[in-house]
């Protein structure tokens, strides 16, 4: 992940005090559909959503769908004024952490079904933030890069001609077809298993 997320520098972030008109505001001018909510140490604590916004300013749209600044939250518990990121932030975030693979990443995003995912560290500091887009991006650029290292490194390391054994890799999973001995098997399925970004080996060799 930290090869390809933006750091955290380039993240705009709200702490939990940050009056709401403010937080709508700033996404506003930033045109960001998200942003981190995080304490004094930069640990990120939730996330408000442009939509969460959305939400709430058409539910409470008047009559002729007139909603002023002052009206985004009129019935809200807390007075607008005193309303706070906290007021409506979804919490805990959905966070990966650098060492985070990209298929991992991938699938907590989806699972999530959020469109940017924050980075953080071991202290759930923020220190970066990484798009959907950019993880498929990553994805496709991963594959290649496997397939490359699987047929340029693996193979020649462990003396199997190229010729012998066919490689195919797609999100992650890494498809083997061909015929070696039962050691040659093992040895290059566990050599592939170890490659980073691996998600799956379809061992499909045959032996001979």
């Amino acid at each position: 992940m930290s090869d390809i997320m933006r750091r955290s520098g380039a993240v705009p972030t709200v702490i939990a005090g940050t009056p709401l008109l403010d937080v709508a505001r700033a996404m506003a001018r930033r045109h960001a559909e998200a942003m981190p909510v995080t304490d004094d140490d930069r640990r990120v604590i939730g996330v408000v959503a442009e939509s969460d916004l959305l939400a709430r300013a058409a539910t409470l749209a008047g009559p002729r769908g007139d909603t002023g600044p002052v009206r985004l939250f009129p019935k809200a518990k807390v007075p607008v004024e005193k309303a706070t990121a906290a007021t409506l932030m979804s919490a805990p975030a959905v966070t990966v952490q650098p060492w985070t693979t990209v298929i991992e990443a991938a699938r907590t995003a989806a699972r999530a079904r959020v469109r940017q995912i924050y980075v953080t560290d071991h202290h759930d500091r923020l220190v970066g933030v990484v798009t959907r887009n950019e993880l498929l991006h990553a994805l496709v650029r991963d594959d290649s890069a496997i397939h490359d290292e699987i047929a340029d490194c693996v193979l020649r390391e462990l003396d199997i001609p190229s010729s012998r054994v066919r490689v195919r890799v797609r999100n992650g999973v890494v498809t083997l077809t061909g015929a070696l001995n039962a050691a040659r098997i093992a040895a290059l399925t566990d050599a592939v298993r170890r490659i980073a970004d691996v998600s799956e080996v379809d061992d499909l060799l045959t032996e001979i």
